[in-house]
């Protein structure tokens, strides 16, 4: 009972946590202009330690992390074991267009996860993590006057997962998302003459989200241990509120409502598949590899007639990353972990005819807690470069840092003496 009550007031702890950082998360990190279109810019629900790899996570599982990518993994948690893992960013970011160049910076909390040990075959996790992030300002001189355009908000998800073990090396799991948020584009019209004019186009959404894995382990031999991953979201309708308003900021007239219409049926998320294979030696070394499909060209996205058109494209994404530990049970220098990654992918939007694609890069570290703590303290740096082709329009590039505590508390375990 003791423990179900730590379990309560953590899950309590860290939805009012998650509620109070709500402005600074949904803000996100996303510093693009490609984020005006669709639902903004896409994330895969990657911890900091996944950042650090490239972005793995489908078949990667352990006793020690939360892996919200694939919820099978959950069944693998350590049955003493309570976790914790909470993870920021900070984002310095370059775009060049022509002879035109920008710089910014951004930065906030990116996610707050939980995971718990039910029995010895079960796990669950409960967490708070981005789904999209908008995020741009940029503006434009023309025939007698100028526009501009701006985005902020995004989409946020908060989930509970719950996985079992159902033989040995097999685990099957589930999360039940909320997704909820606000996405804003205001497009300004200036004149020469001294008009000026604003186009306001806001989704408000609010729907549900599911999200299924599989994972199965086998040992090739005493050193060497083989994972396969997959995980697969069904397409989904989103619900929620629409509207486009035109505003006169010159006069004193009332806002003229362009549209206000229910979102049902007329926007949507396709099926999202994915699939890894990991590698592990000696619980040393752990090397994978990831694939994610995700076929928006079927998916609704039928926007305000006065706003600008989301042309949607099929997402997909490669992804390769590795860790290495020297000695896990050693000196504090030989548990420090170290990582790598690499990825590769198209987005999920097109810009006048142009695809978006994704290239990046990450090295990372786990610092182990002092003081004997199994608590691990993750620093990622990650690049990544963004483009269009075969026109190339805005090129953009990313320098990222990662920072995430992974709180391992052995809640679960029965002292001797008290």
């Amino acid at each position: 009972m003791k423990n179900l009550k730590s379990i309560y007031i953590s899950i309590i702890a860290m939805i009012v946590l998650a509620g109070s950082s709500l402005p600074a998360f949904s803000q996100g990190t996303e510093l693009s202009p490609y984020s005006k279109y669709g639902y903004g810019m896409l994330t895969d629900g990657a911890t900091s330690t996944q950042h650090a790899m490239g972005g793995v996570g489908y078949a990667m599982k352990g006793g020690r992390q939360i892996n919200v990518m694939n919820p099978a993994s959950y069944a693998s948690i350590d049955s003493l074991t309570f976790l914790w893992d909470i993870g920021v960013t900070m984002a310095n970011y370059w775009a060049t267009e022509n002879n035109s160049h920008a710089n910014k910076t951004g930065g906030g909390l990116e996610y707050v996860t939980m995971q718990f040990p039910i029995g010895k075959r079960f796990g669950a996790s409960v967490g708070l993590m981005p789904y999209s992030s908008v995020g741009y300002s940029f503006g434009a001189e023309v025939a007698n006057g100028s526009v501009s355009s701006s985005g902020t908000g995004g989409i946020n998800q908060l989930y509970a997962g719950f996985s079992a073990n159902i033989f040995k090396g097999f685990n099957l799991g589930v999360n039940v998302g909320y997704l909820w948020g606000t996405v804003a584009n205001d497009s300004y019209a200036t004149i020469s003459t001294g008009g000026l004019s604003l186009f306001e186009h806001t989704m408000r959404i609010e729907d549900y989200s599911l999200n299924f894995g599989a994972q199965y382990s086998f040992n090739v031999n005493k050193n060497n241990e083989i994972t396969l991953g997959v995980t697969f979201a069904p397409e989904k309708g989103l619900h929620g509120t629409e509207t486009g308003v035109y505003y006169d900021l010159n006069s004193d007239a009332k806002p003229d409502t362009a549209s206000n219409s229910k979102m049902s049926g007329n926007y949507s998320t396709p099926m999202s598949i994915g699939a890894g294979i990991a590698y592990t030696f000696k619980k040393r070394l752990t090397v994978e590899l990831d694939y994610t499909y995700q076929p928006w060209k079927k998916a609704k996205f039928n926007s305000a007639d006065n706003f600008e058109q989301t042309v949607l494209e099929d997402r997909w994404k490669m992804a390769l990353g590795a860790q290495y530990v020297h000695n896990p049970r050693g000196s504090y220098v030989n548990r420090i972990a170290y990582r790598a990654g690499v990825y590769y992918g198209d987005d999920y939007i097109s810009v006048l005819g142009n695809k978006v694609k994704n290239v990046g890069v990450s090295l990372g570290l786990g610092l182990p807690a002092p003081g004997g703590s199994k608590t691990m303290i993750n620093i990622g740096l990650e690049y990544k470069r963004r483009n269009t082709t075969p026109v190339g329009l805005v090129k953009e590039d990313y320098l990222t840092i990662t920072i995430g505590v992974n709180f391992n508390e052995m809640w679960f375990w029965k002292r001797r003496f008290e």
